[in-house]
């Protein structure tokens, strides 16, 4: 798709960014500052999948820019033509900034609207898995939590109390994709969380809380992951915040023989996360 047309060809030319303009800045913005994404209510989106991704799960996409130094491949051609949003044309040492790597140049970039911070965008069901992430500060983390939950059939993700940015690059980029495929949900305390947690249970899903801890009474694999599970991950120092402890119906531990004191936060959660699709797997067999 695309053959030997040139991008020009393909589609109706319309703004053209070449120097580090005002428009050039606000996508910079978007990269660095948290405040301004929040702000103007979107975030920029680099690599290949991800974007796919957000298209394919049908997020906002307000802005495609493509990079008029290249030949463009037949996807980029397909996402021009057929993505409902601005198409721009940028320079391919600009291309190069924003795509935050230093050896290759994107073909495509996309500005893409924020979602709601709502909880009703976790589905509630009877077998329903959703993971919490307690004040994260690594935005790699993040991702890589997120992409987890989406791999092992979680139906969501809350970010609770004072944490890194979801929509950080390095927490895109991290997801590879997943972040669009998954509800991702910011939340300031837990109490906003408990409060959704009672409307759950008011539904009849019996939703039980469990927290990730070193001193937990169980064995991860001891636990019932195959009943609605609201799995907690503490921050990556000092762990579950004292509201989060005292709201726990059990703690549970990931057994370790060798010398390392702990886990890294993400680590932890994959494997709660991959025992609970293990359990869950094994459940469904019998």
């Amino acid at each position: 798709m695309g053959g030997s047309c040139t991008t020009e060809a393909w589609i109706a030319v319309g703004l053209r960014v070449s120097g580090r303009n005002a428009r050039f800045q606000q996508w910079q913005a978007l990269l660095r500052n948290r405040a301004k994404r929040q702000r103007r209510g979107e975030f920029l989106v680099q690599g290949v999948r991800p974007i796919a991704m957000a298209v394919e799960h049908g997020w906002q996409i307000r802005e495609l820019l493509y990079n008029t130094g290249v030949q463009l491949s037949g996807w980029a051609h397909e996402a021009l033509d057929t993505v409902r949003a601005e198409k721009i044309a940028v320079s391919r040492e600009l291309m190069h900034e924003l795509g935050g790597k230093a050896d290759t140049v994107p073909e495509l970039l996309a500005v893409v609207a924020l979602p709601e911070d709502d909880l009703c965008r976790i589905p509630a069901a009877p077998a329903m898995l959703t993971v919490v992430f307690d004040r994260p500060t690594s935005p790699g983390n993040i991702g890589t939590l997120v992409r987890s939950a989406d791999a092992f059939g979680a139906s969501g993700v809350i970010i609770t109390g004072h944490a890194a940015d979801v929509y950080d690059p390095k927490a895109v980029r991290a997801s590879t994709g997943s972040l669009f495929a998954l509800p991702v949900v910011r939340v300031p305390s837990h109490q906003a969380v408990l409060s959704w947690v009672a409307d759950v249970r008011a539904n009849g899903i019996g939703m039980s809380i469990v927290g990730t801890d070193e001193h937990g009474a169980l064995d991860a694999a001891e636990y019932d992951f195959t009943q609605p599970t609201l799995t907690l991950i503490g921050n990556e120092t000092t762990g579950l915040s004292s509201g989060w402890r005292e709201a726990c119906d059990q703690l549970v531990r990931i057994p370790m023989s060798g010398s390392a004191s702990s886990l890294n936060a993400a680590t932890a959660a994959t494997v709660v996360l991959y025992e609970s699709a293990r359990q869950r797997t094994a459940a469904a067999r019998r």
